[in-house]
């Protein structure tokens, strides 16, 4: 493995057949116990029928990264997997067996997704304090221990000629560089990504590289001028300099129309994004943003899309940004600014923001507003003044 072959670039990267021969599996866990079974789970990786290559990664996604989790035998696993992403066979049309998956894309483009996988459950642990019991410090350390061959493997990949498996290939090295220790090769990679951009007229592609980009900190100033409205609400998530004021109108822009902003990757959900696009552009607003009056007319667009479940990214924070330190409480004392009843008004007349669920109780204590929908209408009433038009 690793054959002359593969991707160019690929010199020295882990080594398949020394992984698989002088691990001491049977010394090894995973999420079901002893990972002497490990091995010929990772020879079916590369067997001749796509349909047990198939199956073989769903059972180490169950296995050695089980809901995220990592153990002793994650990190040779993700080794031996880097190593053979240039074998001939990781060129097979792969069809998860997963029924929520069907996509359809070389088994390549599906082993660097969950390569990346692994690197975001490994760097999920680098900025927090260790919890002493899990995962167990031994097992991260290996994790983080394998990540600089790991990109070694990955990286060639970015120039992929296939763009299901770049795009595979970005995200993987996305998470791989956010670690303390990779954060050196960040330049070289991103020259890497400004190519695709470059190259590419494809949204989802260029879009994806661009939310690396802001994911390692980079400079996106000179893609907000970019023609497509979709790159230049990506780049405008970068912690740009706060006096530039693009940014923030660009992104009012994209949420003057959030329905629409949340449809410019219909295919299929970047990775790179947690939910709809929305909510990403919400966050990256109130950051650029103090006061409720900037940002109401987005607040506004935003409020008919709202509901119980989407109060943490929504609503939630608008709560928040009108009423800051709880002092919502002090509402019934001194009458309500017009974006605050504005922004109220349109809370309390959204059915689907007042059912059981109990979402939102927290965030509206945290602003210290009534957490009943009979009670909020009644501050309302209570400044009844006529709204300014």
């Amino acid at each position: 493995m690793n054959t002359p072959g593969g991707a160019a670039g690929i010199e020295s990267g882990p080594q398949p057949n020394t992984v698989l021969l002088d691990t001491p599996w049977a010394e090894l866990s995973h999420a079901y116990g002893s990972a002497e079974d490990t091995p010929a789970l990772l020879v079916g990786l590369l067997d001749e029928d796509p349909e047990v290559q198939a199956h073989t990664l769903g059972q180490l996604q169950m296995s050695v990264l089980h809901q995220g989790s990592l153990y002793s035998g994650t990190a040779p696993v993700a080794l031996f997997v880097a190593g053979i992403l240039d074998h001939p066979r990781a060129s097979a049309a792969h069809e998860s067996e997963y029924p929520w998956d069907d996509r359809v894309r070389p088994l390549r483009a599906a082993l660097l997704e969950w390569l990346g996988e692994i690197a975001e459950s490994v760097g999920h642990h680098d900025d927090r304090e260790q919890d002493p019991e899990y995962p167990d410090p031994a097992d991260l350390a290996a994790c983080r221990a394998a990540r600089p061959a790991i990109h070694q493997a990955v990286a060639p990949y970015l120039a992929d000629p296939d763009p299901v498996v770049r795009e595979a290939a970005v995200g993987a090295v996305g998470h791989l560089l956010k670690a303390p220790e990779l954060r050196d090769r960040i330049p070289d990679a991103a020259r890497r990504l400004r190519t695709i951009l470059a190259a590419s007229g494809d949204r989802r592609e260029r879009a994806a590289a661009v939310l690396t980009l802001v994911a390692w900190a980079q400079d996106t100033g000179d893609l907000l001028t970019d023609p497509d409205p979709a790159i230049r609400a990506c780049a405008a998530l970068a912690p740009l300099p706060a006096e530039d004021p693009r940014p923030t109108a660009i992104l009012l822009e994209a949420l003057s129309d959030p329905q629409a902003a949340d449809h410019w990757f219909d295919a299929e959900p970047l990775p790179q994004l947690a939910g709809w696009f929305r909510f990403t552009l919400l966050q990256a607003l109130l950051a650029r943003t103090t006061a409720l009056e900037e940002v109401l007319d987005a607040a506004l667009a935003l409020i008919p899309m709202a509901n119980d479940y989407t109060v943490e990214r929504d609503w939630g924070p608008l709560m928040l940004r009108a009423f800051p330190e709880g002092n919502g409480g002090n509402a019934g004392e001194a009458a309500l600014t017009d974006a605050q009843r504005r922004l109220l008004s349109a809370i309390a007349a959204k059915d689907d923001c007042w059912g059981n669920i109990g979402n939102k109780i927290t965030w509206l204590r945290r602003a210290g507003l009534p957490t009943d929908r009979a009670a909020f209408r009644a501050l309302l009433a209570a400044d009844d003044r006529p709204l300014d038009r």
